[in-house]
């Protein structure tokens, strides 16, 4: 009977985001207790993986992120190929209005961090922190209004936000990487050219494409560029139908995705999210650094992600999405401002400094959670004054 309950429970939409907010909250009881001290070494603590004397030292911390994050953003990537490739990606008309919208909903969320930090050179690094969304704990709250909620409404926020995670790629690729390293890059090559050949002749047997992807990872970290990009290249390789027909993309994408959301993920949320609390004041949230962020999640979001989509449907650009109304599109645009997970990654390659980091943790929280707040307080009244003025019809 238990049994039964908890697999209906980790099968419900919902789980995933409510883990992540569990594993939040842990993190900052653990990161404002007796137990600080514990929680800071830990993760501070070097793992090495050396042979002969080279190899890999780093903290406990930098491990999970660019890691265990490889291996999230490897999940990523074959969503990413199999939406493009068979689904809500495939056809380019499907993908304008989302689109535009992501598009919208990254750039806005930049220029206001950039309004309160543009002037200061020690927080500009920061400006993509708010332009991300977390699409766990976005579709997360989302499954929580149910089938109140147009069909349309959940395809509209997915694809914003895989394409909000595409951009977040592009950006990490592009504006993250530190200096780089020519050599390793080049050694990062072989790697790939094997994945290639044998995602072209339908590979069936996954475990030599993973091993090559965990040699191209190690060259990918070494050279400078973020190693999570290696995960992504990885997956665009996985093939999406082997020679025999099956799919070990599928496949792959379906075994991975619990270990990724109810494991990597929470994981994640635990090392990063422990917001230190002691002797803050309300000054300290009203600093250019956590304003910027919490206001560009948080007006940023809704202003790129609902003014795009209206400019787009009044326009005749493209048209709403079935069955929604202009509050429901306002609704999925507060919970675009869910930024969490992928805010608080670009905010670990963005900073080295504690006190920032700190900063980075009380803006993102701050934005997400006000964000996910209204949301669902939008979203369920709008479901509650669609069954209202359906009454009338349905008594007729």
């Amino acid at each position: 009977m238990l049994t039964r309950a908890i697999e209906r429970w980790f099968q419900h939409e919902a789980a995933g985001g409510i883990l992540l907010m569990l594993s939040a909250a842990a993190a900052m009881v653990v990161a404002n207790s007796a137990l600080a001290p514990g929680y800071d070494t830990v993760l501070n603590a070097k793992l090495s993986v050396t042979l002969n004397g080279q190899g890999l030292a780093k903290p406990l911390i930098l491990w999970i992120n660019d890691g265990l994050m490889a291996i999230f953003f490897f999940l990523i990537g074959l969503e990413l190929k199999r939406e493009l490739l068979e689904g809500k990606l495939k056809n380019p008309r499907d993908v304008l209005l989302p689109g535009m919208a992501a598009v919208g909903g990254m750039a806005v969320p930049a220029l206001v961090f950039l309004a309160f930090n543009g002037a200061i050179p020690a927080n500009i690094d920061g400006w993509a922190i708010p332009a991300a969304t977390d699409i766990a704990f976005a579709l997360g709250v989302l499954a929580l209004i149910g089938s109140r909620a147009p069909v349309s409404l959940k395809i509209f926020l997915l694809t914003l936000a895989i394409l909000d995670d595409m951009g977040a790629i592009i950006i990490i690729a592009l504006f993250y990487t530190a200096e780089l390293q020519l050599h390793y890059l080049f050694l990062a090559l072989g790697p790939l050219a094997l994945l290639i050949w044998m995602n072209l002749k339908g590979q069936h047997r996954m475990a030599p494409m993973i091993l090559l992807g965990a040699i191209m990872w190690f060259f990918v970290l070494k050279s400078g560029v973020h190693a999570t990009v290696a995960g992504v290249v990885t997956a665009l390789c996985i093939p999406l139908k082997d020679r025999w027909g099956k799919s070990p993309l599928h496949a792959m994408e379906h075994a991975l995705h619990p270990y990724v959301m109810f494991l990597i993920v929470p994981i994640f949320a635990f090392a990063n999210a422990g917001v230190v609390l002691e002797g803050m004041t309300l000054a300290d949230l009203l600093a250019p650094l956590p304003l910027g962020i919490a206001l560009g999640l948080f007006l940023g979001k809704q202003i790129g992600v609902f003014g795009v989509t209206w400019l787009m449907v009044k326009t005749g650009i493209a048209k709403m999405p079935v069955g929604a109304t202009w509050a429901h599109v306002y609704g999925i645009a507060c919970l675009a401002g869910i930024g969490f997970t992928m805010s608080l990654f670009i905010g670990s390659l963005s900073y080295d400094d504690a006190a920032q980091m700190n900063a980075v943790r009380l803006g993102v929280l701050t934005g997400s959670i006000a964000s996910a707040l209204l949301g669902f307080v939008v979203l369920m009244l709008s479901a509650s004054k669609a069954t209202v003025a359906a009454k009338p019809a349905l008594a007729e």
